[in-house]
């Protein structure tokens, strides 16, 4: 690994090991659950073919641009504003927003996660005939039951982080994700040898236009936002430890298509195994809505009974797998929220790696486990640092970028690695994005969600 002993900063020893790393930051539990019931709810086919516009016109401009700006500067999301504007304090916030938000969410989805770890002991449980015991290893609300897996996995996720990048974060996920591939289709291919599953896959492929609105569009921006790990940090963060050989703009191109991919290849697992325990007289739907059960809802109460149902050892490992790759998904991208903080502690205050790790993890552990009582503080943090601080973070950036230090900057940077960059349509075309049409989207986003709040 290369780092400095004062720093502890690393770089990437293979470009693949950068591009499953990014990836991992995007692929989580938003694209195990989210995406798929975002499609089950908004029209099937026509919410992916929107999705997938988003991620193109609006995730993938602001994504090479955070690579950008963190391979220009080598620094952390605070560090990289800072130098990028001489030192302006307000320039400088864009960063801090960053770090705070990553904090932030880690500390919810540190406890989500842990979740994902008790339902493969509930599982097991079920399956040797201890319903009591897996009944209370499966009760969301059970607080002290959530501390103890909150913990189990913010302590796993520092224990991969004080690794460093290149033996800790890169070597990790290079194994993570094929496995969580392999697991998905594995699960796919089993899931459609059961009853129902056919009825889940038609409602997937089968585009209802009808359901097109204002509305819909705007869900989708924000799930296109979210699930590409966009205005956290991270991105800046994991594109700080990259080389100047690497060209930019073919790896966010790669990190977009495999978080899509994993998003729409999960979706052909989940939305058929709703149907499957459909049939199994699971009800999935809200009887006073007629909705989807919510996505929480979905993961930890409606799949558990099927695999229930299915019984037996096949059941039981249906459901062990299962949870498995929920908790890898959650990893690979708990791995990069807890690197923003870290990078930031390391870079600015001189603190070695180790050391940095557990104290920040130490803190988001402390926050996880009051949000493991306190589970109403989810919902809270969700609309504050995900809905409304990701896009907020992500406009700062494009704002950043098109009218302070200039998209001419960013893209002399992308030169490196991309030597032709000038003989292509990119460059004109990618600063047309970031400085008008994303920016634009993304105010788009926030706005319907103040109106929404505020004045709906």
């Amino acid at each position: 690994m290369a780092s400095t002993p004062t720093s502890n900063r690393g770089t990437w020893n293979t470009k693949i090991g950068f591009i499953l790393a990014a990836a991992g930051s995007a692929v989580g539990l938003g694209n195990i659950w989210g995406f798929p019931t975002q499609v089950a709810d908004n029209g099937g086919a026509a919410f992916i073919l929107i999705y997938l516009l988003c991620c193109l016109i609006v995730g993938f401009p602001v994504m090479v641009a955070e690579f950008t700006i963190g391979r220009r500067t080598q620094k952390n999301p605070v560090g990289a504003f800072k130098a990028l504007s001489n030192g302006n304090p307000l320039a400088a916030l864009i960063g801090y927003w960053g770090v705070l938000c990553g904090l932030m969410i880690l500390s919810f989805y540190v406890v989500i996660s842990g979740w994902t770890l008790a339902y493969v002991f509930e599982e097991l449980l079920f399956f040797i005939g201890y319903e009591s015991l897996a009944e209370t290893i499966g009760d969301l609300g059970n607080g002290p039951k959530n501390a103890i897996f909150t913990l189990a996995f913010m302590v796993l996720t520092v224990l991969i982080v004080t690794g460093g990048v290149s033996q800790g974060i890169e070597r990790a996920t290079k194994a993570l994700m094929p496995i969580l591939l392999a697991i998905l289709v594995v699960l796919i291919i089993y899931i459609f040898t059961l009853d129902g599953a056919t009825d889940g896959l038609r409602m997937y492929v089968s585009p209802d236009f009808s359901t097109v609105s204002g509305g819909l569009v705007l869900s989708a921006l924000g799930q296109a936002f979210f699930s590409l790990s966009l205005g956290m940090g991270a991105l800046i963060t994991y594109g700080s430890y990259l080389n100047k050989k690497q060209n930019i703009v073919e790896s966010a191109a790669y990190v977009t298509i495999f978080d899509v991919g994993i998003a729409i290849i999960a979706g052909l697992l989940v939305i058929p195994a709703m149907f499957v325990a459909q049939a199994a007289g699971v009800q999935i739907f809200n009887p006073e809505t007629g909705d989807l059960f919510s996505s929480v809802t979905l993961v930890f109460d409606v799949l558990p009974e099927m695999f229930h149902n299915v019984g037996g050892i096949i059941g039981m490992l249906l459901g062990v797998t299962f949870f498995i790759l929920l908790g890898l998904a959650a990893l690979t991208s708990s791995i990069s929220l807890l690197e923003v903080p870290v990078s930031y502690v390391i870079d600015e205050h001189n603190v070695r790696r180790k050391k940095a790790a557990w104290m920040v993890g130490g803190i988001v552990g402390v926050i996880g486990v009051i949000v493991s009582f306190e589970l109403g503080l989810i919902d809270l943090f969700v609309f504050i640092f995900n809905e409304i601080g990701l896009p907020l973070g992500g406009l700062m950036i494009c704002i950043f970028l098109g009218y302070f230090w200039k998209t001419e900057n960013a893209l002399l940077e992308m030169k490196d690695g991309f030597d032709n960059i000038d003989n292509t349509a990119f460059g004109p075309v990618w600063t047309f994005f970031v400085k008008f049409v994303s920016p634009l989207l993304i105010a788009l986003v926030l706005a319907s969600m103040v109106w929404g709040l505020f004045g709906g």
